[in-house]
This record gives structure tokens, C-alpha cells and sequence, in this order.
């Protein structure tokens, strides 16, 4: 399970550096749309070969502010896209890292979207804190 996600974690950066050259080569706009294409096109093969058809029921039944998660996936994906060949690929994604693991604790914390609640207590906090500093120190100046 933990490899998995660090594989995944592997694969942001990746990710990143690979659309935003394709963006300096045809627009940060048409590059995300590339991308994006190609992962429905992806993830439509795997949902079938594994589930089959997807209920529309089950979909039409979920709260329809879940699915603007799709319009999150976006603006990141052009953010970074735009973003990653003028500040670095390494400076542009330690400050996703530092967006995530606030919003990650609090959505911890409170149990928002249906998450597992794990209250932020001074432990978590002090870590929180460490990954900050270490972002930091990473990517300051020599």
C-alpha cells in the first residue's frame, strides 16, 4: 500500500516536467488537454477491464459537489503545467507538498469529505512543522 503511493508520489514530478515541456511546445491549455485525454482514454480501459460499464445510477445518486474534485485535478495540472518552466520543477512542487500537507491535516482533523477523523495533536503538528522546515531548507538558496 505505502509503495504504491510512493510510487505515485514518484510519478508527480514526472508528470510535471513532462507536461510542462509539452506546454512550452504547444500551450499549457492544449498540453493539460492532451493530458487529460489521454488519461480518460486510460482510466476508461481499466474501469471497464476491471469493473465493467460504470453504474450511472450510482453516479447520478452522488452528491453532485463531489465531482467538482475534477475541476481541482485542472487547476493543478495547468498550474503546474504554467508554472513549473518559470520557477523549477523541484521549487513547484515542494510548494504543492507544503499546500497538501496543511490541507491534508485538516481534512484529518475535521473529518472532512468523509475522511477518517485523526485529530492534529502537538506530535502531528511538531512533524508538520519538520516537513515544512525541510521543504525549506531543500529549496533555499545556497
Amino acid at each position: 500500500m505505502y509503495g504504491v503511493m510512493i510510487v505515485a508520489g514518484v510519478g508527480i514530478p514526472v508528470m510535471a516536467a513532462m507536461n510542462a515541456s509539452l506546454g512550452v511546445r504547444i500551450g499549457a491549455p492544449a498540453s493539460v488537454m492532451s493530458l487529460l485525454t489521454v488519461g480518460l482514454i486510460a482510466t476508461t480501459c481499466i474501469a471497464i477491464a476491471l469493473n465493467g460499464l460504470p453504474d450511472l445510477n450510482a453516479m447520478r445518486a452522488a452528491p453532485p459537489w463531489l465531482f467538482l474534485a475534477g475541476l481541482a485535478m485542472v487547476f493543478y495540472i495547468l498550474s503546474i503545467t504554467w508554472l513549473a518552466p518559470r520557477m523549477g520543477i523541484g521549487p513547484a512542487i515542494l510548494c504543492v507538498l507544503l499546500g497538501q500537507i496543511i490541507c491534508a491535516a485538516l481534512i484529518d482533523h475535521f473529518g472532512w469529505f468523509g475522511a477518517v477523523k485523526s485529530p492534529l495533536d502537538l506530535k502531528k503538528l511538531i512533524g508538520i512543522c519538520l516537513m515544512i522546515a525541510g521543504i525549506y531548507l531543500a529549496r533555499r538558496p545556497a
